[in-house]
């Protein structure tokens, strides 16, 4: 298989099934600023998925839209994040799942905006700009909460924790990514990204998490559980009804 279009469906299926999970606190946020805020988040989101999609089917070269890798694959031949499709929770593990995981793209798209491939520095020139506000958004969150209330704060700590498990994966390199010269090596984001989310927790007074086991299988197509599910949600309109347009 094609080292380009693999590497491009990865970080378009992280983006699209984030942008799912994001678009499930429109109307259940707990203030009315964050349906807004949280869905101009995973429309940011699904722009980066759309751009990454379409630019993963032009590569492949077999004659699929981003339509047709969005919603007619099946779950294990998506190659996302298992951060990115656990179910929400609280608000609080929004807030931290946000921080996790738009900290590591911010530092992702920072680099891919100066590889030799146009089309992938296109997208992270532009998603980068997005991604900054998605990290302000959290830490601003994370403040809040874990410095807040006795309640804020347990939930906050708790979720900090309960997402930990899942951050490690990120950071995972391969064959693959060695291979392609335009790809980023994610192992060499690990230390800044360490620095910058512990920075977050230190001053918000929570715990820094630990785990002594991390998950991981995204990228070779294992999921959780809660990835069917979502799935069967997101792809149920375009598979009920085969060849509409809308």
């Amino acid at each position: 298989m094609n080292d380009l279009f693999v590497y491009t469906l990865r970080l378009g299926d992280d983006a699209l099934i984030s942008a799912q999970r994001t678009a499930e606190w429109i109307a259940a946020a707990p203030q009315l600023e964050e349906d807004v805020a949280l869905g101009n988040i995973g429309l940011d989101q699904l722009g980066q998925a759309r751009s990454l999609l379409q630019y993963a089917g032009a590569v492949e070269g077999a004659g699929r839209s981003e339509d047709d890798l969005a919603y007619l694959r099946d779950e294990r031949d998506f190659l996302n994040l298992q951060l990115c499709e656990l179910p929400n929770g609280d608000f609080a593990h929004a807030m931290a799942r946000l921080l996790y995981f738009a900290t590591y793209q911010q530092l992702l798209y920072d680099e891919l905006r100066g590889c030799d491939d146009e089309q992938l520095a296109g997208v992270a020139g532009k998603a980068v700009k997005e991604v900054a506000y998605h990290v302000d958004h959290a830490t601003q969150w994370v403040l809040r909460l874990g410095d807040g209330t006795e309640e804020s704060h347990r939930r906050m700590e708790l979720a900090l924790d309960a997402l930990w498990p899942y951050t490690a994966e990120m950071f995972e390199s391969d064959e693959l990514v060695r291979r392609l010269a335009v790809a980023v090596d994610p192992s060499t984001l690990q230390d800044e990204w360490t620095r910058r989310v512990m920075a977050v927790i230190d001053e918000s007074t929570c715990g820094r998490p630990s785990a002594s086991y991390q998950h991981s299988g995204g990228r070779q197509g294992r999921h959780t559980e809660h990835l069917g599910y979502l799935l069967a949600e997101l792809q149920h309109v375009a598979r009920s009804y085969p060849g509409a347009t809308w």
